[in-house]
C-alpha cells in the first residue's frame, strides 16, 4: 500500500502567504496500538492555546499528517511463504526455487516472492529488478553481503521491498567506497542499501550495515523500520526516505558524517516528512540529527542525539568571550547585513541541529537527550511539544521555531543554551519548562535573528511579518524557571500571563533585565518572581488587573539568597531564592490586594513592610516610593523611561 503524508504548503508558501495558518502534523493513523490519550496530544496541544493570536502566525488545530503501517510491514512470518532460498558463499549463490538468477557475484530478484538470503556474499551484490507492481520480501537469515564497487542490495524496481531480520541472526551489509557506475542526473545508487521504490526493514535480528561511499539505507520513496536492531555506519547520511521515514519500533544506532535521519522531498508539499512513535534512537551525527524538508512528528520513543559534534563544538559568540560585552550588533530587530545573512544561509543545509525540519515539529510523548552543536530542537515554522521528556544541551537554541512555539506539556530542560527558547511567537500553557542560557532564556523575536550571527552555524531567519509589533510571549499554565545571563524574558513586542508559575534568575549585568519588553506585560493571573539587575529592571505594566511590586536593593542580594513575600498574617504568598545575584526583584501574586498590607523578606529578616497600590508598588528599604527607577536606565512598568533600544534577540 502507497503511504503519504497529507500537508497543505511548503515553506515557500509560508513565506509568501505569511498570514496564512500555521500546519502542523498530527497523530498517525495507526494509534490504535499506541495511548489514544498520547495520539491526541498534538491537536490538544495547539487547541489549548487558543488566547494566542497573532499577525505574523496564527496557530490552528493542525491538518492531520496520515501515516499508516500495513499488516505487511509488520509481518515476519515467512516460513509459510514457500520461500526461494539463497545460499552465498565464495563459489557463488545456490538458489533453491524460481524468481532469482545469479550472473557471477550478482544475485538478481525479478519475481514478486519471499527471498531468504543466506551465508557470506564478499565482493557481490543483490539487484531486485521487478514488475511495478511485484512485492518482494527478502529475509535475511545470517547473510554478509559486501560489494566491491555499487549498492550492496540495490532495488532497481518494485512495488514495495520488505526486508526481515531473522530472529536471532546477525546481518552485515557494506558498499564500495568507490561505484563504479552512478547516475550523474539522479546520484543514483548512493547507499548499502539503496531502493527506488517503497522499503520497509522488520523482524527481530540484528543488520549492521556500512554505507561507505554515502548513505547508509536509502529509499527514493517511503522508508518504513517496524523493528529489529539496527547499526549504521555511513560517510553522510544514515537513514533515509525521500518521501517518508516512518518508524514504529526497534533499536537503532546511527553514526553518521551527514545527518541521522532524513526526510529529502522538497518539491512536493505532502512529503518529505519524518514520523517516529517508538523504538530506541542512538544517533550520533556530523550534522542534523534529524533532518525533515517538511515535517518531524514525534509520538513516542527514546532519543540520544548529538549533532555537529556536540554544544563543545559550537563556536564562541560575542557575549560568551571574555570581554565581549553586547551580544550580535546593535540592530535594534532589524534583519542582518546581507552579507551575514548570505553566509550564514549557505551554510543552513550543513547546521547541527538535533531535530530539524521546515514546516513544522510536533512532539507527543518520549524522551529526548539532545546535545547539538546549533539549535536543539528547530523549525523554519512552528514547534508544538504537548508531552516529552527533554534534556537539552545547545551551542545555540534550545527550542527555536521562526513563526510559532507551543508548549501544553511535558518537561524540558534546556540545561545549556545561547538561547533557551526563542521564536516571534510562543505560547506556554502547560508543561515543565526549565531554561539554562547565556544569553536570553524566553526571547520572543522580530526581524532577523541578529544572535545567529559572529560565526554561529545558521541563521535563525524570522519571516518580515514577525515584527515586535505582533510577538508575544502568552504563559497562561505550566512552571516555568529561568537561569539568564542575559534577559530572563525577553519580548520584542509584548507579554500576556494568565496563569502559571514563572521564575527568573538572573541577569546580574545592567545591560539587560529579568524582564525586558518593548510593548506591554499584561499581567492577569500566576505567580511571578524575577529577580536580576538593577540597570533596566521592568515591571509588569500599570495597567494590568493583577497586583505586582517591583523591589530595589541598595546593595545586591547573593545568589541563594532567599525572597519572601508575606501577608500581614505571616502566611508565604511567594518565595525564590534565585539562582544568581540580584538587585531587583519583582513579583506578582494573584494574593496581591490593593490597599492591603504585606511584608518583604530577605534571606530570613524582614527588609519592608508596605501597603499594596493600585498595580505596581515601586518598593526599597525605605518602603514604598513613587519613583520610577532602579538604575541607570530605569524600570517604568512598561515604560522604557531613558533605556536605550538595544538588539535583545
Amino acid at each position: 500500500m502507497k503511504t503519504t503524508l497529507k500537508t497543505l504548503t511548503k515553506q515557500k508558501m509560508f513565506l509568501a502567504l505569511l498570514s496564512a495558518a500555521v500546519i502542523l502534523p498530527a497523530c498517525s493513523s495507526q494509534s490504535a496500538t499506541q495511548d489514544a490519550a498520547s495520539a491526541a496530544a498534538p491537536a490538544a496541544a495547539v487547541q489549548s492555546a487558543a488566547g494566542f493570536t497573532s499577525a505574523a502566525a496564527s496557530a490552528q488545530a493542525p491538518i492531520p499528517v496520515e501515516y499508516s503501517y500495513s499488516q505487511e510491514d509488520e509481518n515476519t512470518d515467512w516460513l509459510s511463504t514457500n520461500p526461494v532460498y539463497v545460499e552465498l558463499s565464495a563459489a557463488g549463490a545456490s538458489i533453491q526455487g524460481s524468481g532469482a538468477e545469479a550472473n557471477g557475484r550478482t544475485v538478481t530478484i525479478k519475481a514478486a516472492g519471499t527471498y531468504v538470503l543466506s551465508g557470506k556474499w564478499e565482493q557481490g551484490q543483490i539487484v531486485v529488478d521487478a514488475a511495478k507492481e511485484d512485492k518482494i520480501r527478502i529475509v535475511l537469515n545470517g547473510v554478509e553481503i559486501t560489494s566491491k564497487d555499487s549498492s550492496a542490495i540495490y532495488v532497481k524496481q518494485a512495488d514495495k521491498v520488505f526486508i526481515t531480520l531473522h530472529e536471532g541472526t546477525k546481518n552485515v551489509v557494506t558498499d564500495a567506497g568507490q561505484y563504479a557506475a552512478v547516475d550523474a542526473s539522479t546520484d543514483e545508487p548512493s547507499a548499502a542499501i539503496f531502493s527506488k521504490d517503497d522499503l520497509t526493514i522488520n523482524g527481530t535480528g540484528s543488520l549492521m550495515v556500512r554505507g561507505q561511499y554515502k548513505d547508509a539505507i536509502a529509499s527514493k520513496d517511503d522508508l518504513k523500520i517496524t523493528g529489529g536492531d539496527i547499526t549504521v555506519y555511513a560517510a553522510d547520511d544514515g537513514l533515509m526516505g525521500r518521501d517518508l521515514v516512518a518508524i514504529k519500533d526497534g533499536n537503532v544506532t546511527i553514526e553518521a558524517a551527514g545527518d541521522g535521519i532524513k526526510a529529502t522531498n522538497d518539491t512536493d508539499a505532502s512529503q518529505g516528512n519524518i514520523g517516529i512513535d517508538g523504538g530506541t534512537f542512538r544517533i550520533k551525527a556530523g550534522r542534523d540529527g534529524l533532518q525533515a524538508a517538511a515535517s518531524v512528528q514525534v509520538n513516542g520513543g527514546s532519543f540520544t542525539i548529538t549533532s555537529g559534534g556536540g554544544s563543545a563544538s559550537a563556536p564562541a559568540k560575542v557575549s560568551e568571550e571574555p570581554g565581549g560585552g553586547m551580544r550580535g550588533p546593535m540592530q535594534g530587530g532589524a534583519a542582518a547585513p546581507a552579507a551575514t545573512a548570505t553566509a550564514a544561509s549557505a551554510t543552513e543545509s550543513e547546521s547541527g541541529k538535533a531535530i530539524k525540519a521546515a514546516l513544522g515539529i510536533t512532539i507527543a510523548k518520549g524522551t529526548f537527550t539532545l546535545d547539538s552543536a546549533d539549535d536543539a530542537i528547530h523549525s523554519n515554522n512552528t514547534v508544538t511539544i504537548s508531552g516529552g521528556e527533554f534534556a537539552i544541551t545547545s551551542g545555540d537554541d534550545g527550542v527555536h521555531a521562526d513563526s510559532a512555539i507551543l508548549i501544553s506539556g511535558g518537561s524540558i530542560h534546556v540545561k545549556k543554551s545561547y538561547e533557551g527558547i526563542e521564536s516571534a511567537n510562543i505560547t506556554i500553557s502547560g508543561g515543565d519548562v526549565d531554561v539554562v542560557s547565556s544569553d536570553d532564556g524566553i526571547n520572543v523575536s522580530g526581524g532577523a535573528d541578529g544572535s545567529s550571527v559572529n560565526g554561529r552555524p545558521g541563521q535563525n531567519q524570522f519571516s518580515a511579518g514577525a515584527s515586535s509589533s505582533n510577538s508575544k510571549l502568552t504563559i497562561s499554565g505550566g512552571t516555568v524557571h529561568v537561569n539568564s545571563n542575559g534577559d530572563g524574558l525577553d519580548a520584542n513586542g509584548s507579554i500576556a500571563m494568565s496563569g502559571g508559575t514563572v521564575y527568573v534568575s538572573g541577569p546580574t549585568s545592567n545591560n539587560n533585565a529579568a524582564l525586558d519588553y518593548d510593548g506591554t506585560f499584561d499581567l492577569t493571573g500566576g505567580v511571578l518572581v524575577a529577580a536580576g539587575s538593577s540597570g533596566m529592571a521592568q515591571a509588569p505594566t500599570e495597567a494590568s488587573a493583577q497586583k505586582s511590586i517591583l523591589m530595589t536593593y541598595s546593595q545586591s542580594q547573593q545568589a541563594g539568597t532567599m525572597v519572601e513575600l508575606k501577608d500581614k498574617s505571616g502566611a508565604t504568598l511567594a518565595s525564590f531564592a534565585p539562582d544568581k545575584s540580584y538587585q531587583t526583584v519583582v513579583i506578582g501574586s494573584p494574593e496581591l490586594k490593593q490597599d492591603a498590607s504585606y511584608m518583604l523578606y530577605t534571606g530570613g529578616t524582614k527588609t519592608v513592610e508596605f501597603t499594596a497600590g493600585a498595580a505596581v508598588t515601586w518598593l526599597n528599604e525605605s518602603g514604598v516610593t513613587t519613583a520610577r527607577t532602579s538604575g541607570p536606565g530605569g524600570a517604568g512598568g512598561g515604560q522604557r523611561g531613558g533605556r536605550a533600544p538595544m538588539n535583545r534577540q
